[in-house]
């Protein structure tokens, strides 16, 4: 089967020529590779600078195809989207003729366009995925819109997370971020872990206030001076426009600090391992962070707000810890708790720290594309 996947997906050129996209969707398509004739991945090239977190496909059978590099929330850039309309439809158009399925990744900026073309002008085999918050009560207008198209598709369309009153055809699927090796060793990591006198703390994404990062830094500035000797260091993974900021603010406190800007899964991962608590008192609208997935994979503990699909996977005092309110005292009131645990409390929630994480293994995914909607 010649499978097209269509994205908003970020691709670079590096310095020797090679192509490389955003890491999550380019590992997640190399696993599904094995499994058809051949991939058509056609997405976004952008100009700039590739960022470490990015990857190169790894199968001979993946063929990457570019799109002009569309998105953005300002009116030009909306504009430049609705000029590129006919472009953009007809290099779908060309692929799909020679595809035998095709997947559309949403929800995106040329979503709008893309969801009503192909469920009026193909007849192809295919599936939409809906990697954003499908409960979010007030989304943006595009994002609303695709939403709506999607509830009236007969297609398949694979969600985060499980909700009342969900239509037939969407489906509640997970999204893969482990291999079966990952787990095997994340069990590893996690019978040698012990609650220490000093902890460790992590955050992974996008450095930005909606994301939770500057609730994090005022609920451990905030601690009594007995906890803050309980406090390691907290680590601070990613990018963003706020990250100067962030580090201002961090300059003079007495909490070790570490901000690392964007590193690789390897690098991620070994970050888990030496860490605690991974947290996330986010605000945003989220379908389900895989990065909490991977974390506690490895034993290092979800501290995390409830919103969108988070809390049907991490549940509050048996595999981690839900932030509520989502605010800098919310977060701090699972920090007092923490430093109050003892050893017996700590191992029974690493005890049930991996209960869900099998769900986010690549094996999982690819079964379920085979045998539940390309069947």
């Amino acid at each position: 089967m010649r499978l097209v996947i269509i994205s908003h997906t970020e691709h670079y050129k590096t310095t020797d020529g090679k192509i490389v996209g955003w890491g999550p969707t380019i590992r997640e398509i190399n696993h599904l590779a094995p499994h058809f004739e051949s991939i058509t991945h056609v997405a976004m090239l952008h100009k700039s600078k590739a960022p470490p977190s990015a990857a190169e496909y790894t199968e001979n059978n993946i063929h990457f195809e570019v799109l002009p590099a569309l998105g953005g929330t300002s009116v030009l850039s909306k504009l430049k989207t609705i000029g590129h309309i006919p472009k953009v439809i007809g290099i779908v158009n060309r692929l799909l003729k020679e595809a035998d399925a095709f997947q559309l990744r949403t929800p995106t900026g040329i979503g709008v366009f893309l969801i009503p073309y192909l469920t009026l002008f193909s007849k192809k085999k295919g599936w939409y995925k809906y990697a954003g918050n499908w409960n979010q009560k007030n989304p943006p207008l595009g994002y609303r819109l695709q939403r709506w198209l999607l509830k009236k598709q007969s297609r398949l369309v694979t969600i985060n997370g499980q909700w009342q009153g969900q239509p037939r055809q969407c489906l509640t699927f997970e999204n893969p971020c482990l291999t079966d090796e990952d787990v095997l060793n994340g069990k590893d990591i996690v019978t040698l872990r012990r609650l220490e006198d000093k902890l460790n703390f992590c955050y992974v994404g996008r450095l930005e206030t909606p994301k939770g990062v500057g609730r994090i830094i005022d609920a451990f500035m905030s601690l009594s001076k007995n906890e803050k000797s309980r406090v390691g260091q907290v680590h601070l993974i990613g990018d963003g426009n706020e990250k100067a900021h962030f580090e201002e603010i961090t300059k003079l406190s007495d909490i070790d600090f570490r901000f690392h800007g964007y590193l690789s899964r390897s690098e991620v991962f070994d970050i888990y391992k030496k860490n605690h608590f991974f947290l996330m008192p986010t605000s945003a609208s989220e379908g389900f962070p895989k990065v909490i997935a991977e974390a506690s994979n490895f034993g290092c503990m979800p501290v995390v707000s409830s919103v969108s699909a988070i809390a049907q996977y991490v549940k509050h005092g048996e595999n981690g810890l839900i932030v509520s309110p989502i605010s800098a005292e919310g977060l701090k009131l699972q920090l007092d708790a923490i430093f109050n645990l003892d050893d017996t409390q700590y191992q029974n929630l690493l005890k049930h720290s991996q209960d869900f994480v099998k769900q986010f293994t690549f094996n999982h995914y690819i079964n379920r594309i085979l045998t539940e909607i390309l069947s």
